[in-house]
């Protein structure tokens, strides 16, 4: 394997771990301050969470390709 195919596998794994865990906090966050339990709890918790980390993973790839960090 080459070593910038390697250090790209890395990376994208770096990133999804980091956003994963930002939306999976956000929705967290959220679930408990509005006080939901339960199926409603856990549907609104993958809702948000998978918008949360959609957005940052977007967000994240489109300045690191302005900034020419990536191609």
């Amino acid at each position: 394997m080459l070593s910038s195919a390697r250090g790209s596998i890395v990376g994208s794994l770096l990133g999804i771990l980091v956003c994963g865990g930002a939306g999976g906090i956000t929705a967290w966050w959220l679930v408990t301050a509005l006080g939901q339990d339960g199926v409603p709890g856990a549907i609104l918790a993958a809702v948000v969470g998978m918008v949360v980390a959609t957005a940052l993973w977007a967000g994240g790839s489109s300045l690191l390709r302005a900034w020419g960090i990536l191609r």
